[in-house]
């Protein structure tokens, strides 16, 4: 990310179905301690954080969720997993819900931008930013 951070929040999650739901709470908590609306970060957050949970988890290994904030009110959402070979994809056409539901398409309609960063080995990085505000 070029931008200059602001404000920094990172921690690592067990890649269960608790590390997700803590993920949305702390973020929450992250978000409010900041000042900053919580919507539509928190369901971004819950989304990513569920795919970590359940497409990237590998046994012992946990996902990394990280909170950036730039100088120009850009909120950049993280989520790392150690599974890099299930790299997610832009659908044009709606998913088939029984083989992989909406997720990534919430995240497509309440980011400004998303995508997604390999490595390093076995990682992959799924990002989401919000526009807060404008860079003055």
């Amino acid at each position: 990310m070029p931008r200059t951070p602001l404000r920094r929040f990172s921690v690592p999650l067990s890649a269960t179905r608790r590390g997700a739901r803590l993920a949305r709470l702390l973020a929450v908590e992250r978000l409010g301690a900041w000042g900053l609306p919580l919507d539509p970060a928190r369901l971004i957050v819950a989304e990513l954080a569920a795919n970590a949970a359940v497409h990237g988890k590998i046994p012992g290994r946990s996902f990394r969720l990280a909170l950036t904030v730039t100088a120009c009110g850009v909120l950049r959402i993280e989520v790392t997993d150690a599974k890099g070979e299930s790299v997610p994809r832009r659908r044009d056409a709606a998913p088939d819900p029984a083989e992989s539901g909406y997720g990534l398409l919430v995240v497509e309609e309440l980011a400004d931008r998303w995508g997604v960063r390999t490595g390093p080995v076995p990682c992959e990085t799924v990002w989401a930013e919000i526009d807060l505000g404008d860079c003055r």
